[in-house]
């Protein structure tokens, strides 16, 4: 028996702060409806969907006509191990195998949130992305890599393997900080001096960023007063007239600089390692003209191997939805023959954008 139609489909990107959701309705239909929420206003993600799908009727949102949805693709900031799925950073948890039943669903997929975003750097355009000085992003067959500091670091590599690309998922924002000056190695040995391990994500995060202007302000000599009480949002928004905020997210560009460059070349990334997340879009000019690129190529003798590869800021908050769509549309291919499309949708309607 053939498998039924799987429009319209569900499509969701989770993180440890926001939840996106956006729905495709037909054969080759672009990605429309798409909406943001908070994490923290819903109790799971089957409510903050139920909300979605209200929504979609009560505002006639172009494209989501119809959400009594049939197949969904969910990435979620969190290893994906079973059916039992608990974000990383965040109160949300639950089961794939019920959600699927309770939202009468004939098909749902659960990937990490990084691996949708790797399967998506085939599809983005030179539109979506601010490169750096130097080599820049091509159409190519070599190894890929996407790191992302949100909420927390994610990692994730694509290589072509046939005809296809294949997502290298991991947990990468958990290895080792490691320094590459003596202010870093200070740094590195306050924020030890609290946990015996420091991450990556330790420091470079939404949620490491207030640890780590901490940690800039007490070595500073600013120990103390209202300075360290900041949050992530509050160094962003003070980064043109604060010293100790510009201090930190320096010293954040430049230890991100090389652990994007230790990335690069533990995947063999040559062809290209995009940099995504919430944070970094939000500064960009601070960002290009940061530290990054040089200590991301500062490696010794394989300076000029690194110089080599491009390196770009995704700027679009959305791309995470072509690699949910054409790792959704690869699976089902494999359940239904007649369903075999090449790639994703073909565009993201910016219509419905909330």
């Amino acid at each position: 028996m053939q498998a039924p139609a799987p429009y319209p489909m569900l499509l969701a990107d989770i993180g440890g702060t926001n939840a996106r959701f956006a729905c495709v309705q037909r054969a080759a239909g672009p990605i429309t409806a798409i909406q943001s929420f908070a994490i923290a206003d819903f109790p799971s993600p089957l409510e903050a969907i139920k909300h979605y799908r209200q929504r979609c009727f009560d505002m006639r949102l172009p494209g989501a006509e119809r959400a009594e949805f049939r197949t969904a693709a969910i990435a979620v900031a969190t290893p994906v191990r079973g059916d039992r799925v608990e974000l990383t950073n965040g109160h949300w948890s639950f089961s794939t195998q019920s959600l699927r039943a309770t939202l009468a669903l004939d098909h749902c997929m659960v990937i990490n949130d990084f691996e949708a975003l790797a399967l998506a750097l085939p599809y983005l355009q030179a539109s979506q992305w601010q490169s750096f000085p130097g080599p820049q992003p091509r159409s190519t067959q070599e190894t890929l890599a996407v790191i992302g500091p949100g909420t927390g670091l994610g990692v994730a590599g694509l290589k072509k393997i046939g005809g296809g690309w294949v997502a290298l998922a991991g947990e990468g924002g958990h290895a080792t900080l490691s320094a590459a000056d003596e202010w870093e190695a200070q740094l590195i040995a306050w924020v030890r001096s609290r946990y015996p391990h420091v991450s990556a994500e330790r420091l470079l995060s939404g949620a490491g960023l207030p640890l780590l202007h901490e940690a800039v302000c007490a070595l500073s000599g600013h120990s103390g007063g209202a300075p360290k009480t900041y949050q992530a949002p509050d160094i962003l928004d003070h980064l043109d007239r604060d010293p100790l905020c510009q201090k930190t997210m320096a010293s954040f560009c430049a230890l991100l600089g090389s652990f994007c460059g230790n990335v690069a070349l533990m995947l063999g990334a040559r062809g290209g390692v995009f940099l995504a997340g919430g944070i970094l879009p939000r500064i960009q000019d601070f960002v290009i003209n940061s530290q990054l690129q040089a200590r991301f190529t500062a490696k010794g003798r394989f300076e000029a191997y690194l110089a080599d590869i491009p390196l770009a800021l995704i700027t679009d908050t959305y791309a995470a939805f072509y690699g949910l769509s054409a790792a959704l549309e690869s699976q089902l291919a494999t359940l239904n023959p007649v369903f075999n499309r090449k790639g994703p949708m073909a565009s993201i309607s910016r219509a419905a954008v909330g």
